[in-house]
């Protein structure tokens, strides 16, 4: 696996996402369908076969939507861009608050990474 590829799809997920976040949230979940997507579009053959197929595609998506779920977890908690939307349901409570965000962030971007890795390679194809 391309381990610089999918850091730089998954900081590339991470920056749109926060952007869209920002000026409308329903827009968010683009930023990892094109993490996903640029991780498996832009990926090369492995070392024993050249060709890319689904699975890979959602390997690579998926792994580039788990880093930049952590990589936004990380920039929600340090600069509290949901904390007033959350702790309407939540409350105060600052760990709950952060694991909330932690399981929303990253399971929704593991998906949505997943799903643009399987976009990616029928482009590809």
């Amino acid at each position: 696996m391309n381990w610089k590829l999918i850091g730089m799809t998954a900081v590339i997920n991470a920056v749109i996402t926060i952007l869209l976040t920002i000026i409308y949230l329903p827009l968010s979940i683009i930023g990892p369908l094109i993490g996903g997507f640029l991780a498996s579009y832009l990926s090369s053959g492995y070392e024993d076969y050249e060709v890319i197929d689904l699975k890979d595609g959602a390997v690579l998506g998926a792994f580039s939507g788990l880093i930049g779920g952590l990589i936004l977890t990380v920039l929600f908690m340090i600069f509290g861009s949901l904390n007033p939307l959350l702790e309407v349901f939540i409350g105060s409570n600052t760990i709950l608050l952060g694991y909330v965000i932690l399981q929303i962030t990253v399971i929704s971007s593991f998906i949505l990474g997943l799903v643009g890795g399987v976009i990616g390679v029928l482009c590809k194809n």
